[in-house]
């Protein structure tokens, strides 16, 4: 069955790749061009036939400097129902966590135009009985913004974009996670759904790398629609709102308009990839990175106290660092830490992230001859709407059939003290979440 499986991923590829050639069949072109991209893929060596990949890019000219890139992935989720629920009989339940297609073009040296579109959590609660249910996952941009280059070390682009700051995680490719997906309560992504669009703000963006130092910033516009926009995930009441946007001051003027973000960061080893803004998760051992960095978010008047009907502000501050070292045939270990300040209001807890600090770290050993990776994720928020300490954890592992094109993950996930997760008992206490978690991943 795997022999079989795998001579069918390979058809697939060697299909693909007639279609749409990359010039050069030489591999350590398509090293160069996959880490540009900042993609990963790691051929097994000891397999037979020898199993390789080339990205799916359709030159324009045959030099191969004027291309179109296309990326399309799955994730597909088998999990169990929350067993910390008393009483609870064991259920699996089948998702589709994510369905993408990603396309961009760079046609001249100076313009890039990127596209991404797809669904995500599509389960048997959603599913739609003929396709057309208003209240089922859709199809919908994810990414939309066209960018200039004006000089080697600035880039200016605009539209719907992924620039985020903060954190690396902020704006973490979902395609080469270390863990099987963005740790939960999504902290990193702490703005999701509430002033964004899954993660992604309409704004005008600059970035660029000069030398070991890369920069990104963002001027967006906050969404109008928020989602945990209300107080009750929190112990301790608060009289202060996330929809600051949607309220006008005493003098009727609209406020909170505006949020402004950045992430800088140094590389002390090997550089970066700075074309897209999707960090990558690990490079299980095919390069060595130290990147230090800090960031922030700035949302001026984007909360409104309903007692005093006075407009507040947000500020986050974050620090981390990220390790990613080869460790020769043995394979590589990579690591990531983050501590970040969060400041909402007084008391104030949002969907993800409250007034207060988080700290997250994971780390996971890639055994390269067995093409597995163990990996442990811990986060802990300490905030002032709760009464005790938000804690989460993911224990796993990666099995690599293909590097991270393709993969199988399983995963105990946890999360205790924070009742947006795992709902409240009969005593308005938070039940705590345990669920087991497995998943299918593939991209091309």
């Amino acid at each position: 069955m795997k022999k079989s499986f795998l001579l069918l991923l390979a058809l697939l590829v060697s299909t693909s790749s007639s279609l749409f050639a990359v010039g050069d069949d030489d591999d350590k072109k398509k090293r160069e061009f996959l880490e540009q991209e900042g993609l990963v893929i790691i051929p097994e060596e000891d397999e037979k036939p020898k199993y390789t990949y080339k990205p799916l890019t359709l030159k324009v000219n045959d030099e191969g400097t004027q291309y179109v890139r296309f990326i399309v992935w799955h994730q597909q989720w088998l999990a169990t129902n929350n067993l910390n629920v008393d009483d609870s009989k064991l259920q699996l339940t089948s998702s589709v966590r994510r369905s993408r297609f990603l396309a961009y073009a760079q046609l001249h040296p100076n313009v890039l135009i990127l596209t991404h579109w797809g669904l995500n959590g599509l389960n048997p609660n959603n599913l739609s009985s003929l396709g057309s249910n208003s209240n089922a996952p859709q199809l919908f941009l994810h990414d939309a913004w066209t960018e200039f280059k004006i000089s080697d070390g600035l880039y200016i682009g605009t539209g719907l974009h992924y620039w985020k700051g903060l954190t690396r995680l902020a704006s973490q490719s979902t395609l080469n996670f270390m863990t099987l997906d963005q740790a939960r309560p999504f902290a990193h992504w702490h703005s999701l759904g509430i002033t964004d669009q899954f993660a992604r703000h309409l704004g005008v963006y600059a970035k660029g790398a000069i030398g070991q130092f890369n920069y990104r910033i963002a001027f967006n516009n906050p969404g109008r629609s928020p989602l945990g926009a209300g107080v009750s995930f929190g112990d301790v009441s608060t009289d202060l709102v996330y929809d600051g946007v949607a309220r006008s001051d005493s003098n009727g003027d609209p406020m909170g308009n505006m949020i402004v973000e950045g992430y800088f960061s140094y590389n002390f080893q090997d550089q970066e990839s700075t074309k897209l803004p999707y960090w990558v998760g690990s490079y299980l051992g095919s390069k060595e990175i130290v990147n230090v960095g800090v960031g922030f978010f700035s949302h001026a008047n984007g909360m409104y106290n309903t007692s005093t009907n006075e407009h507040e502000s947000v500020f986050h501050i974050a620090a981390d660092v990220f390790i990613d070292k080869p460790l020769g045939d043995q394979g590589s270990v990579t690591a990531y830490a983050s501590l970040t300040s969060f400041n909402y209001g007084e008391n104030y807890m949002s969907r993800w992230a409250g007034t207060g600090t988080h700290l997250f770290v994971h780390a996971g050993y890639y055994i390269k001859p067995a093409r597995l990776m163990p990996y442990i994720a811990y986060q802990n928020g300490s905030y002032e709407a709760l009464n005790d300490n938000l804690s989460a954890i993911d224990v796993g592992f990666n099995y690599y059939i293909m590097g991270h094109s393709a993969k199988i993950s399983l995963e105990y996930h946890g999360v205790s003290n924070f009742a947006a997760e795992g709902g409240r008992d009969e005593n308005d206490m938070p039940i705590g979440v345990g669920q087991i978690r497995a998943q299918a991943h593939i991209f091309f």
